[in-house]
Formats: structure tokens, C-alpha cells, sequence
């Protein structure tokens, strides 16, 4: 029951960040919010950049789906950072919460993730994967 809450919610989460790669790309006004080529470059950087932004978004929403602790944490890890600049970004441009709410809110459920998928080894996340400890594939003996 538990395992399907989670994979349940890894989802969830990558459908929002993959719709949210969408809205970047998408080149008028979408129904979350105004165009995001404007929204950028009222915050400062350049039109872009919003590109840059929706590529690490729906890279990091497959990364969260496929069932694999490196993957997950990959993913989470990528969205921590952008979700940094999200926050960052909604906080010296003096953003009105009800605006700017879901930033921080990911940032910290992406914490979570990327702390309950964190490798007990750095170099885990460079080896080939391993058959999994639920795989119960005996090998006959000779």
C-alpha cells in the first residue's frame, strides 16, 4: 500500500513539473499564469533562459518516475536547484506569496525526495545499476 502511495506521488510530482516545462516553452499567456518569456525578463534574466529552465524541469519529471533510487535522486537533486533559483528569484523580486507559494513548497518536497533517495555511496550514482534486493531470481546451482 505504501509503495504504491509513493510511486503515486512521484507522479504527481513529475506531471507538475512536466506541465510546468510545457508552460515554459509555450509562447503566450497559459492557464497558470502569464507568459513566461515576459515573466523572465521582468525578473531580469534574459527570454531564454526560460528554455533552460523547462529542459531541467521535464528532464528531472522523467528522472522521477523511472522506479530507481539514483534516478529519483538525480531528479529531485536537479529540482532542488532550480527550485533555489525559483525561490530566490520570487524573494528579491518582492513576489506576492499567493504568487509565488508553490516554489518553496516544492523545494522543500524535493528535499525530502532527494534526502530519501541519497545514495549510501557518492560513487552508487556512477555504477552500473545492480539487480535489486526485491529481484528473487535464484540461479540454479550445478
Amino acid at each position: 500500500m505504501l509503495k504504491r502511495l509513493t510511486t503515486g506521488l512521484y507522479w504527481f510530482l513529475a506531471l507538475e513539473f512536466a506541465l510546468g516545462a510545457v508552460t515554459k516553452y509555450w509562447p503566450g499567456d497559459t492557464f497558470v499564469s502569464s507568459a513566461y518569456s515576459v515573466k523572465f525578463v521582468d525578473w531580469g534574466y534574459p527570454s531564454w533562459m526560460r528554455f533552460v529552465v523547462g529542459a531541467l524541469e521535464g528532464a528531472a519529471a522523467v528522472l522521477l518516475v523511472i522506479p530507481d533510487k539514483r534516478t529519483r535522486f538525480v531528479g529531485a537533486t536537479t529540482l532542488v536547484l532550480v527550485l533555489t533559483g525559483a525561490v530566490t528569484t520570487h524573494i528579491v523580486n518582492h513576489d506576492p506569496a499567493v504568487e509565488s507559494w508553490a516554489a518553496p513548497t516544492h523545494f522543500v518536497i524535493m528535499g525530502v525526495i532527494a534526502l530519501a533517495n541519497w545514495p549510501a555511496d557518492w560513487r552508487d550514482l556512477l555504477r552500473s545499476p545492480t539487480p535489486s534486493q526485491t529481484d528473487h531470481h535464484v540461479q540454479p546451482t550445478n
